[in-house]
């Protein structure tokens, strides 16, 4: 299931393929070569590095927006452009300025901009925000920068709904179609972006962004996928790293089945922490014996839904893919636990509103019934980077039972969900593979050992990958570990933002 993409709240940033949840992707572009030395502006690409930024008041207080122009296919620099959208908010002081700290929250397809201004630029500590411009660009095709479009309300209302746990040929078939509507809806109105969103495209245009903004390094923090598309920035421009956060890391070195599969065990993983809380207290919806009857309470409740959907005050009701829908949206921050019990109490009272909006929060869907692009830029990117995970229906069935050995409670679920790229209508440019960076400044990699979406091998690895790399390691739950409340995550990060000094490798946090 695509669980690469960023939770609604934006206190936390959070990040393989399909319907019902999208999200962090691994893999790189096979253009993606690595450099030694800082390569020198390619003559076709300077007048790109020497636009301007007309910076402007963009609605918002603090934060001033821009406009930039990035050529559509780097290959072709002179075949067209794609506009970019950029905000930031200027350093406050005191202390003397280091330069522009970009931010990405993850996705791929979570917007930078909304993240910026809707958390960074006031949740990140007072003395980075004094001594940084907070920057943000949106992604090409993401929210602001030429979104990539596939579904209307109606039909994104539907898609999400399909059953993505078939239990015959048929079920099959409905969803293997709604795969290909969705892919056919990009195409559609996408087309011509739908080949130029990847990973790579996207490092290249914070390249662009941190020239014009006049810095001679990078610096940067990002979660989830966002640790993906710094990590590839790090192996295509090395020698202008500055000072690099990777927060809840992807590992490249994977292919699209193994993302899945990990990812599978590392929500099963998050679902047996919150299970572990729930039985131990008076009212929980799974019971009060063990976590393992729990997850059989689980089952049996998204059994009964799809057999017979719930009411939820909507004119939607409460499917067996909108209600696990909810529940792994909120594996992702243990805060949002309690929300989860009252939804659960909820569903198995009848009354399906409480998982219904933990759905809708998770897939951006305003109340009006439109959706953000989230999930449209979140496949479009994902079935870019990577080769899909499965060719067929036929390859998704086969894994089955190492999905289900991975996750007894989401394994089937996310089995199917990853079969969403064997439509996709542009062929993948990236292929897994290390990222090492040699000759990168060093590069602070963060792992939670709970996280469900990126689990904490993957940190490890990427962290013994990158030449330069340090692994930091958060002892506890949800999906990432900056700002999330640990005194000594926080300190050791703001240390590395303010002064270079990177943690002792491997130190260890609660």
């Amino acid at each position: 299931m695509d669980t690469r993409r960023p939770f609604r709240t934006f206190a936390i940033a959070l990040g393989t393929a399909g319907l019902l949840i999208s999200g962090c992707s691994s893999g790189s572009s096979t253009n993606a070569v690595p450099s030694l030395s800082s390569p020198p502006v390619p003559a076709a690409l300077k007048a790109y590095y020497a636009q301007q930024l007309n910076w402007r008041d963009c609605g918002v207080e603090a934060f001033q927006c821009a406009t930039m122009r990035a050529p559509l296919d780097y290959a072709k620099p002179d075949g067209g452009d794609i506009e970019l959208a950029v905000s930031r908010a200027k350093a406050t002081g005191p202390g003397e300025r280091i330069g522009s700290l970009l931010v990405n929250p993850g996705g791929p397809g979570g917007s930078a901009i909304g993240y910026l201004q809707g958390y960074a630029a006031i949740g990140y500590p007072a003395q980075v925000r004094a001594r940084y411009d907070m920057v943000a660009i949106d992604p090409r095709g993401v929210a602001r920068s030429e979104p990539v479009e596939c579904l209307t309300g109606p039909q994104m209302d539907a898609y999400i709904q399909v059953d993505q746990t078939p239990d015959d040929a048929a079920e099959v078939d409905r969803l293997s179609a709604a795969y290909q509507q969705f892919a056919s809806g990009c195409e559609r109105h996408s087309g011509k972006i739908l080949p130029h969103v990847s990973t790579v495209e996207a490092a290249r245009d914070m390249d662009m962004l941190r020239s014009l903004l006049g810095d001679e390094k990078l610096h940067y923090v990002g979660a989830s996928y966002g640790t993906y598309l710094g990590a590839t920035y790090a192996e295509l421009f090395p020698a202008r790293v500055g000072r690099l956060v990777l927060d809840g890391a992807m590992d490249p070195s994977l292919p699209a089945l193994d993302v899945n599969r990990d990812q599978t065990a590392g929500f099963e993983t998050a679902f047996q922490s919150f299970a572990a809380d729930c039985v131990k207290k008076a009212g929980c919806p799974l019971g009060t014996t063990s976590t393992a009857d729990a997850a059989t309470r689980l089952k049996r409740l998204f059994a009964d839904l799809d057999a017979k959907p719930v009411p939820t005050g909507d004119s939607r009701e409460l499917t067996e893919s909108l209600a696990t829908t909810g529940v792994i949206a909120a594996m992702y921050d243990e805060s949002a636990w309690p929300q989860l019990r009252d939804a659960l109490t909820g569903a198995g009272k009848g009354d399906g509103s409480g998982l219904l909006s933990l759905a809708d929060g998770y897939y951006e869907r305003e109340p009006n019934g439109t959706y953000a692009n989230l999930m449209f830029a979140n496949t479009a990117v994902n079935c870019l980077d990577l080769p899909p995970a499965f060719a067929d229906a036929d390859a998704a069935a086969r894994a089955l039972p190492s999905f289900e050995k991975a996750s007894p409670v989401f394994g089937r679920t996310f089995t199917w969900a990853a079969l969403n790229c064997a439509h996709w209508p542009v062929r993948p440019t990236g292929t897994p593979h290390r990222i090492e960076a040699k000759g990168a400044a060093p590069i602070v990699v963060v792992g939670t050992t709970r996280d469900p979406a990126t689990p904490y091998k993957w940190a490890e690895s990427l962290a013994g990958q990158l030449s330069s790399g340090t692994l930091l390691t958060y002892r506890g739950d949800g999906h990432t570990a900056y700002g999330r409340g640990s005194d000594c995550i926080d300190t050791a990060i703001n240390t590395y933002l303010l002064d270079g000094t990177p943690p002792a490798d491997v130190k260890q946090c609660s």
